[in-house]
């Protein structure tokens, strides 16, 4: 159930103070909600109303902005990665007013729940932008990317695994079906995500001669930190079906289909061979920092990440072997908007 929301000013919020009064809302086509997904690496918004068994998008935003470079060494957030944070954040109010949003919960994951600095930081962007940002666990933050992707899943009977590649963390959900909705059966958030491995590994290794041991002991590295998760996991394997959320996956795929330029709608809901995603990152992690740039859709802003998301991705189907990969250009976002709209009484 969402909780706490953004704040900005001339928007309403449903708080602790609102808690038991009546739904906001309630308006049809005027009700305008909105989610923003701080990430590790990423800033991400997306707006939007109710239609009939879900929602209609009416504007979005994404940066990488960084947030958590450095983090691993350091354990704080670094002045620079901050004000890239607000200068984003700064954004996404300005949208959040200009739509006219009624309602909207802003999250943010795993840099700054690690970061020493974390609160201190979500102060100043409430200061700086009216924007109240809540600090998510790793079970809410799976929570919430399960309730935004999970009908992208195949059909099928079996169990279903549902991961996401962060920037810091990696979480992973098995789920089983439900009469509507899936339940959870377990979930389990690894400390990597594509920053925080990056720099496990440094990109001197990444990039040197050697980069294919390096990428080996990434995929390692990753693989242990899921024991006890592996632990959790039926013994049972028949249809067994798995589904991604992520930029390495929407990556991925795209390179897969040969896009010229990243499209949404050829991605979302595309189911791809596993043989085929292995390929492509045994691939790109043989490739130098140049040659990645010159991969259409990943060029230089995922050139040196991309690396670590394959490495957390080969680990994830080493622990559950589908034959298939669902890919999902949504996740978090969505899951709480979702959410919220279903608060407000909308059948979705």
């Amino acid at each position: 159930m969402a909780q706490d929301v953004a704040n900005v000013p001339g928007q309403k919020s449903s708080g602790p103070a609102d808690r038991g009064k009546a739904p906001i809302g309630r308006n049809g086509p005027r009700d305008v909600y909105g989610a923003l997904d701080l990430g590790t690496n990423n800033c991400r918004l997306l707006i939007a109303r109710p239609s009939d068994g879900g929602f209609t998008v009416i504007d979005a935003f994404s940066r990488i902005v960084r947030l958590g470079e450095g983090l691993s060494t350091s354990g704080k957030l670094s002045e620079g990665s901050m004000d890239r944070a607000v200068e984003a954040l700064g954004i996404c109010a300005d949208k959040l007013r200009r739509r006219h949003v009624t309602l909207a919960r802003s999250v943010a994951t795993e840099a700054c729940r690690r970061a020493v600095n974390g609160r201190k930081f979500a102060e100043r962007v409430r200061r700086e932008t009216g924007i109240a940002l809540e600090i998510i666990s790793p079970q809410e933050e799976a929570r919430l990317a399960v309730l935004g992707c999970h009908k992208l899943l195949e059909p099928g009977d079996g169990p279903a695994l549902i991961f996401d590649i962060g920037g810091g963390s990696t979480e992973l959900v098995l789920i089983e079906q439900g009469e509507v909705a899936p339940r959870i059966r377990a979930w389990w958030s690894a400390p990597w995500g594509v920053v925080s491995l990056t720099e496990s590994e440094g990109k001197d290794a990444i990039e040197g001669k050697d980069r294919v041991a390096a990428y080996h002991r990434m995929r390692e590295r990753v693989f242990r930190s899921f024991a006890r998760f592996v632990e959790m996991l039926p013994p049972e394997r028949d249809n067994i079906r798995l589904l991604g959320t992520s930029g390495t996956v929407t990556t991925l795929a795209s390179v897969h289909l040969a896009l010229p330029t990243y499209d949404r709608r050829l991605v979302d809901g595309l189911h791809v061979p596993v043989h085929d995603m292995r390929s492509i990152a045994t691939m790109i992690a043989e490739m130098d920092y140049g040659e990645r740039t010159r991969l259409p859709c990943i060029g230089a802003d995922r050139a040196d990440m991309v690396v670590a998301g394959c490495a957390i991705l080969e680990a994830i189907l080493d622990i559950w072997p589908a034959e298939t990969l669902g890919i999902a250009d949504r996740g978090i976002r969505e899951g709480i908007l979702r959410s919220l709209m279903a608060r407000d009484g909308y059948q979705l």
